[in-house]
């Protein structure tokens, strides 16, 4: 159970609704995690920023190099609800994250994910070097800040113990809980 309570819609203030509204609106879906953090409506607003980061990246990076970035970032902050999310999305689009073989893009921004949640402080010089020969200094603030949303929104799901969507059982990694 949820430390903190999922939005009750018909007794959910006018903002609350409209927030919901919009959101489904947008995205078609309200995950448990969007439900609990509806309770502010400005702290749901800027964790959706997420997408739009995402399609200020989109030129640059595609969606499997972001889904893998995403999921290095969540996995090694253990957090369950979105590296299960991330996983569905790799999986719906053919691919086994067991299995996949990422190239050398995927890789660098992988390691890029990981090595932001393991010390931030500590990014070393020589993977920041081989990001800026990738990309422009527009898309690596962009990245940064998605990284930023996307490490937020671990620590959001992780603290608040957010129960993982029914419908992303099945895409739980095995062993996972």
């Amino acid at each position: 159970m949820s430390r903190i309570s999922q939005i009750v819609y018909s007794e959910a203030s006018p903002e609350i609704r409209a927030e919901h509204d919009e959101e489904l609106r947008r995205r078609g879906r309200m995950t448990n995690m969007k439900r609990i953090m509806l309770h502010s409506p400005v702290a749901h607003r800027i964790y959706a920023e997420w997408f739009t980061l995402r399609d200020l990246l989109r030129p640059a990076i595609p969606d499997r190099a972001i889904w893998l970035f995403s999921l290095a970032i969540s996995e090694a902050n253990h957090a369950l609800v979105p590296s299960t999310f991330f996983r569905r999305a790799l999986i719906d689009s053919g691919f086994q994250p067991e299995t996949i073989t990422p190239d050398v893009n995927e890789a660098l921004l992988m390691e890029f994910g990981r090595a932001i949640i393991v010390d931030s402080n500590a990014v070393s010089d020589a993977l920041w070097q081989q990001l800026e020969a990738r990309y422009d200094e527009a898309t690596l603030v962009n990245l940064v800040a998605f990284a930023g949303i996307m490490a937020a929104t671990t620590i959001f799901t992780n603290v608040v113990d957010v129960e993982l969507d029914p419908e992303l059982n099945s895409y739980k990694k095995a062993g996972g809980s």
